[in-house]
């Protein structure tokens, strides 16, 4: 079990950790961080607003992880550093302090532990998942679901937003009303304002008759926004007034139209990093993160793999009519060993051409090559790169272990049998005490 986090079958308990401005404009101040992370910047809304001049308005996070805390430059101009080094995501030893424009922060784990729930479930409509991230994913779709506030939906590509989504909507109280869904990237400039908001008749050349928009679609029902974030400025100013007043207005069209719509917004890169570079309007980004939902990555839930495959392949090999369709040990090995970077929907098109071409043989997915040795001499982090002034055997066995760790939920036993060493080791690897002692306060 990670130091930094305690799970039960229905809970996790976080460690929370205090951030205190050492030096600089707002020093002293001291912040003891309430959920698993927290933000630093000059703008409203941040964990820890700052004054400093020198720090972006949306400069670092600072978040729990299994292995113990991280710190991630959320795209500042000016660089976020540890030690002296400029880091855009690393881990924070004991007595390390991170500089920001003119300022100094000291964080500290603290001895009390964050409670939230955990899903009891290992799905919600048509998505699967037993990890614990997805659980914890769960659990705030269960409470949010039945809410009338406008949910985001952010993570990568192919890891099940539009999919949430649909089914957010089906199990919310406008089950019985219009579902509309809409891709803001298929989407040119010149046509999105009159797709969403309607437009009447001459509006522009080829308008020849009103027409009435997706937000008039969708009165009484729920509204998707995919890819919101690529929505232009102007755009996003019209889609906060239809969110703050409810009324929207045609294009070439005076009167005031109002709508009631429930809306989901997805995004796959973090909206608040377009904040960062003016790309979206700050004002929209809060309205929007009342109810906002993170997506892990399948890579960071590797347990989920094995079960979504034979889940996947299930419902496909059904849909083609194959019957008695399995997966055998060898295609299990290289579906497990893909880093998956089209996550869930790169898994189903993988599978789905297996079943197309296999020829009703059992799986074994030759074309993804094959998984490398079983056993840790054979572990290596593909996203390595030695740097020019070196790389400390320290800090690469470090990176092995959060890595490994990572991978098996904070399960130090699992941990300790894949690196093939002893939890004491293990354990003095992580807490800083020697084999046989109890570990650090």
């Amino acid at each position: 079990m990670s130091a930094t986090r305690r799970i039960t079958r229905d809970r996790i308990e976080i460690a929370t950790f205090q951030v205190q401005v050492v030096s600089g404009p707002d020093a002293p101040v001291s912040i003891e961080s309430g959920a698993s992370d927290v933000t630093v910047g000059t703008a409203p809304g941040q964990t820890v607003r700052l004054s400093d001049a020198c720090v972006s308005r949306h400069h670092c996070a600072i978040r729990v992880v299994d292995e113990g805390l991280v710190c991630e430059d959320l795209g500042s101009t000016n660089g976020t550093f540890i030690a002296g080094r400029r880091v855009s995501r690393a881990m924070i030893a004991p007595g390390d302090l991170i500089t920001i424009g003119e300022t100094m922060l000291s964080v500290e784990l603290l001895g009390e532990m964050a409670s939230e729930p955990l899903s009891t479930g290992d799905r919600f409509g048509r998505v699967l998942g037993r990890s614990v991230a997805m659980r914890r994913v769960f659990a705030l779709l269960e409470r949010v679901a039945a809410s009338e506030a406008t949910i985001l939906l952010e993570g990568e590509t192919g890891t099940g937003k539009s999919v949430l989504a649909r089914w957010l909507h089906h199990e919310g109280p406008r089950a019985d009303r219009p579902l509309v869904a809409v891709n803001c990237a298929a989407l040119s400039e010149t046509l999105v304002e009159s797709e969403l908001f309607g437009h009447e008749r001459g509006a522009f050349t080829d308008a020849k008759t009103a027409r009435l928009g997706l937000f008039e679609a969708a009165d009484g029902g729920t509204l998707f926004l995919d890819e919101v974030g690529l929505l232009s400025r102007s755009t996003q100013a019209k889609l906060l007034t239809a969110i703050e007043e409810g009324v929207i207005r045609r294009l070439g069209g005076t009167r005031e139209i109002k709508v009631d719509v429930k809306l989901i917004a997805a995004s796959n890169r973090p909206l608040r990093e377009l904040v960062a570079s003016g790309a979206f309007r700050e004002d929209l980004f809060h309205r929007l993160n009342l109810l906002a939902l993170t997506l892990p990555p399948l890579r960071e839930r590797a347990g989920d793999i094995l079960p979504l495959a034979r889940h996947l392949l299930a419902r496909i090999a059904a849909h083609h009519r194959r019957k008695d369709l399995a997966i055998t040990p060898l295609g299990e090995a290289r579906l497990q060993a893909q880093p998956w970077r089209g996550n869930v929907r790169e898994l189903a098109h993988v599978i789905e051409s297996a079943v197309i071409f296999g020829g009703g043989a059992p799986l074994e997915f030759s074309s993804l090559g094959d998984p490398p040795p079983a056993g840790p001499r054979a572990w290596r982090n593909p996203a390595w790169r030695v740097p020019a002034t070196g790389f400390s055997l320290e800090a690469m066995t470090d990176e092995l272990i959060a890595d490994v760790l990572r991978e098996e939920e904070g399960n130090v036993s699992a941990t300790a049998r894949r690196l093939g060493v002893t939890r004491d080791f293990l354990r003095y690897r992580l807490e800083g005490s020697k084999p046989g002692e109890e570990p650090k306060a």
